[in-house]
């Protein structure tokens, strides 16, 4: 059991800041299947959290909008245009305080966050939203660093099953999902961004005016002596998808990630 003492940033519970907290924290990320990951359930501070959902701004304030074959939803990381306690969230998650708490949870040392919309940010679905499952884009292609962690704090009241948009994680086959998470209000999810770490959501049927939020956060370290060469956001059809949607996917990823990576090598880079 360490024996180090973690401070919990003004926007945590401090109850998961602990030592006997981080140690559980620690088993059950390591634990964890199908990849590694943890579950935290009121994260934020209650007055906090409670900020951050009146304050949530609606999607045509975030900066882009996706439509296409393999996700609908809208992101941004304008955090100018938010209201000043999205900021002061971005500034606990991005201390050195809370980068010392993920390494020791994770196993994951020396971690930290870009500033920079692929650094910390908002996610949110209107009604029919979705994300097809997939593996992250593993390198930061401006700042050349490796992505190692995804944290995700969901910001969603009164959200019912018959809502959909549960976080899938598939297996490293894609062949079953193994686990599904509700996206419920002040959950916390953190997992490690790897080749195996298949996820998404499913669409999504709201009532008129909710959407699904979401607070991103990405945790980079350095570049690791054999890492993975770099490769963009890769999408997967799921196994009961149309064979129409299975060709059309992989023929999209296959060449978007051969661009990407031909530009790059040219000191090109696409967001």
């Amino acid at each position: 059991m360490t024996s180090q003492q973690f401070t919990a940033s003004p926007s945590f519970n401090e109850a998961y800041f602990s030592i006997e907290k981080v140690n559980a924290l620690k088993q059950d990320f390591q634990n964890a299947k199908p990849y590694t990951h943890i579950i935290m359930d009121n994260f934020l501070k209650s007055d906090v959290a409670e900020m951050l959902h009146t304050q949530f701004p609606p999607t045509e304030k975030l900066a882009k909008h996706y439509d296409g074959l393999n996700e609908n939803k809208s992101e941004g990381a304008n955090f100018g245009d938010f209201h000043p306690a999205f900021a002061e969230l971005r500034r606990d998650l991005m201390s050195k305080e809370f980068a010392q708490w993920m390494a020791t949870v994770t196993g994951i040392d020396d971690v930290f966050v870009t500033d920079d919309n692929l650094g910390c940010g908002l996610h949110e679905g209107k009604n029919g939203s979705f994300l097809d499952v997939h593996i992250d884009f593993n390198i930061h292609a401006e700042k050349n660093v490796h992505r190692r962690l995804n944290m995700l704090i969901y910001m969603n009241k009164d959200w019912k099953p018959e809502y959909g948009g549960d976080l899938e994680m598939w297996n490293a086959d894609m062949t079953n999902c193994d686990k599904k998470v509700a996206p419920l209000f002040n959950r916390a999810v953190i997992f490690e961004t790897n080749e195996i770490s298949y996820h998404g959501y499913s669409k999504i049927t709201v009532p008129e005016g909710m959407t699904r939020k979401s607070i991103y956060t990405y945790f980079y370290t350095d570049i690791r002596d054999g890492a993975v060469k770099y490769h963009d956001t890769i999408f997967k059809a799921r196994p009961d998808d149309t064979l129409t949607k299975k060709i059309a996917t992989s023929a999209k990823e296959t060449l978007k990630n051969f661009i990407k990576r031909q530009l790059r090598k040219f000191g090109v880079t696409l967001k």
